[in-house]
């Protein structure tokens, strides 16, 4: 058991230091060309003036059956229940586009609202594929959780050359310009993304709190309180959270609660924390709700959200994250019972957990469909079935346990 939480430890940490999937993986790459699997198309350097065409909901007709909206009802009383999209897949509209819209209550980008997106030259923004999802999010009800403000993984390097003085400049103008540009439609941020310290395997050796990071190596932890305090200044009504992975990780939850209980008590204006949940099947769901605990047991007021959630089929040794090597056999494009069943057994363990704690106010999942996800092509192409819908849309047993209170998990 213990080599089975370091290889679980090891995967998610090589993936969040190698990829742009964690908050989006730290943040969720992935754009319509790859359906949603691959790195984001590139975007345009200079803007595109014209206002974004919003697509009219695709109708849904025996062709592509879909189920009730009961995701979305079954948790009404208790928080909003979300997903990602991206532009493509609106302008292109597929199962995942008509799901989204009948099982969700809100909508996160999945990479269009990143710096190196908005802004990858100095001084030129452009806002097209994120007004696109963003608009098309709110014209079908449904709110928009803005992931993510500042991100290491998406920094272009103009952000930190200069002074600590000119960085904070570019950093404060960054941050007041795009929350000013959604101010009126995205109420929630993950302000800052993935700033815990990731040495987590030398134990009571291991350096924290703070992740080395190119912002952390060029003016040390200031760019937090700086992230913070610009997103508020242009949006006082704004929630405003810290965002991070392996939230459930004790040496790394430590970490992350002493970050935030400084953060409050220097009144800097952080709102809550967002906790990516990137679980394995072996991974507990107790371990996952110590999470939310530690964040209420601040008893600072703070909201909490799932902002990730995932399951993944593969344990890979932290070898196959590093350089591929000794990666687990494709599982095929069946997925075994038993491991659905043990997937659907820790959500509902998980969710039964969530609607008992008030600070939650909101759980997203990392896509929508199985076809979706990122843990198809990381850390190697495989099938995996890591979300609530199988690849032809259709409700997985772990739907099912989690909406349905008559519903039996067998193997």
């Amino acid at each position: 058991m213990a080599f089975t939480k370091f290889a679980s430890r090891v995967a998610l940490t090589g993936l969040c230091l190698t990829l742009a999937s964690c908050g989006g993986g730290g943040g969720g790459g992935g754009g319509s060309v790859n359906a949603g699997l691959g790195l984001p198309p590139t975007q345009p350097t200079t803007p595109t003036p014209p206002a974004p065409t919003i697509p009219t909901p695709p109708t849904t007709g025996s062709e592509t059956p879909l189920v009730a909206g009961t995701f979305r009802d079954a948790f009404a009383t208790n928080f909003e229940v979300g997903t990602t999209m991206t532009s493509g897949r609106i302008n292109t509209p597929d199962i995942s586009t008509q799901l989204a819209l009948s099982q969700f209550s809100s909508i996160t980008p999945e990479y269009e609202l990143k710096a190196d997106q908005l802004a990858p030259t100095e001084g030129v923004y452009d806002f097209t594929q994120a007004d696109i999802v963003v608009d098309w999010a709110i014209a079908n009800g449904m709110s928009v959780r803005g992931h993510a403000l500042l991100w290491h993984e998406a920094t272009p390097d103009y952000f930190v050359t200069g002074t600590a003085e000119q960085i904070k400049a570019k950093l404060e103008l960054h941050v007041t310009t795009v929350v000013n540009h959604f101010k009126d439609r995205v109420h929630i941020w993950d302000v800052v993304n993935e700033v815990t310290s990731v040495d987590i395997y030398n134990g009571e050796n291991g350096i924290g709190p703070y992740r080395d990071t190119v912002w952390f190596n060029a003016v040390g932890k200031d760019y937090i309180d700086w992230a913070f305090n610009a997103a508020r200044a242009a949006d006082p009504n704004a929630i405003l959270l810290l965002s991070d992975y392996e939230t459930e990780t004790k040496i790394k939850q430590d970490w992350m609660i002493e970050i935030v209980d400084d953060l409050v008590s220097r009144g800097i204006p952080i709102d809550g924390v967002g906790h990516q949940f990137h679980l394995q099947l072996t991974s507990s769901a107790d371990e996952a709700l110590s999470a939310i605990d530690a964040v209420d047991g601040l008893f600072a007021g703070l909201v909490n959200h799932v902002t990730e959630l995932d399951v993944n089929f593969y344990q890979d040794p932290g070898t196959c994250w590093e350089s591929g090597v000794n990666c687990l056999a494709d599982i095929g494009p069946v997925a075994p019972a038993s491991m659905l069943a043990t997937q659907a057994q820790l959500v509902s363990d998980l969710f039964d957990g969530l609607v008992n704690r008030p600070s939650v106010e909101s759980v997203s999942v990392w896509g929508v469909t199985d076809g979706n996800s990122w843990l198809n092509t990381a850390p190697t192409e495989r099938f995996n079935f890591p979300l609530l819908f199988d690849r032809d849309g259709e409700p997985k047993a772990v739907f099912q346990a989690i909406t349905d209170p008559n519903y039996v998990i067998t193997p």
